[in-house]
């Protein structure tokens, strides 16, 4: 399980690159598309990963189940990225920083931007 500073619905920037399996080719789906930004779907803690809103999507083949109306075929769906790959976006700076945690004046944890120290 590992411990961040991330949660749902924060809008993240990827920062770092890399391959899903043995792909070769960056432009190939399912490869970190670095700069691009979106909102926390899910945060996966004890695996270390986000999902975020139309960012590393790939496609998954599902089989038709008409009992439950499925129709089969490909599905896009959102892959999960390591935390360690997004950063934060700040809303006054509008640019990824680091956070750090901190406590208001009526003894609430929050979350502090590194540069400009606005409350995120």
């Amino acid at each position: 399980m590992s411990k961040t500073l991330i949660k749902v619905g924060d809008e993240v920037q990827v920062i770092r690159g890399g391959q899903s399996g043995r792909r070769s080719k960056s432009s190939e789906e399912g490869a970190n598309p670095i700069g691009e930004r979106g909102r926390v779907r899910q945060v996966l803690r004890d695996e270390g990963r986000v999902v975020v809103d139309r960012v590393r999507m790939v496609k998954k083949a599902t089989r038709p189940n008409p009992q439950k109306g499925h129709r089969g075929g490909f599905v896009e769906k959102e892959s999960p990225l390591p935390i360690s790959s997004v950063m934060i976006v700040c809303k006054k700076c509008d640019r990824p920083v680091r956070v750090k945690a901190g406590v208001d004046g009526e003894g609430k944890k929050i979350r502090i931007c590194r540069k400009c120290g606005e409350t995120i």
